[in-house]
């Protein structure tokens, strides 16, 4: 599951209303392929792909997604508990949404979980912090 994530900069006002303590950033997904800008959308967390290789751009293509950066792949966090969230998390090389948890794990890790069929079947990866967008 390609699960990489990137949120628009809030404005000051928004960011007023985001929970302390959530991930917003510069992430990088598992496979060092797809970086997302995490952040608040309004009350919630949402986040967006702002890079990715061309392999990762070409698997999204064959999902149906024509355009992955500035994809919104975390779609509509809400804060649920001391470092978790909740949400919908968008898989471009499948073309599905599932239902989604963040889980904080520390400042430079977390956890994205995506579940099917009420969360019988799950899958979850770990993103690592990063400084800047990789080049290239």
């Amino acid at each position: 599951m390609v699960v990489s994530v990137c949120l628009a900069c809030a404005t000051p006002a928004l960011a007023a209303k985001v929970p302390a303590g959530q991930p917003e950033g510069l992430w990088l997904g598992p496979h060092n392929n797809v970086a997302v800008r995490t952040g608040p959308c309004g009350d919630r967390l949402c986040g967006w792909v702002v890079w990715a290789d061309r392999e990762a751009q070409s698997d999204a293509r064959d999902g149906g997604t024509m355009r992955l950066v500035g994809t919104e792949l975390l779609e509509d966090y809400r804060a649920d508990g001391k470092g978790q969230w909740r949400g919908t998390v968008f898989v471009p090389d499948m073309g599905r949404r599932f239902s989604s948890q963040i889980s904080q794990l520390s400042p430079e890790q977390m956890r994205v979980k995506g579940c099917i069929l009420g969360g019988l079947i799950c899958k979850s990866q770990l993103w690592t912090r990063i400084d800047r967008v990789p080049a290239g």
